[in-house]
């Protein structure tokens, strides 16, 4: 039986909410090891003079514990 924990990180980019998720993940991944999953919580972004100048996403990574 696999034994599973979830944190719940937060992340932005200039370029899209894909971005910001795998810049996520990238950066979990030096201290996480054995990432099974992300689940998208919430995304938003930010608007300065009528133009999305960031995407951020609210988002749970699952990871195996050995």
């Amino acid at each position: 039986m696999a034994v599973l924990k979830v944190i719940e990180v937060l992340s932005s980019s200039e370029k899209s909410w894909e971005d910001a998720t795998k810049k996520a993940v990238v950066k979990a991944s030096k201290s996480v090891k054995n990432i099974k999953s992300v689940y998208i919580q919430d995304q938003s972004a930010s608007v300065k003079d009528d133009k999305v100048t960031e995407f951020r996403v609210n988002l749970k990574i699952t990871f195996e514990i050995n």
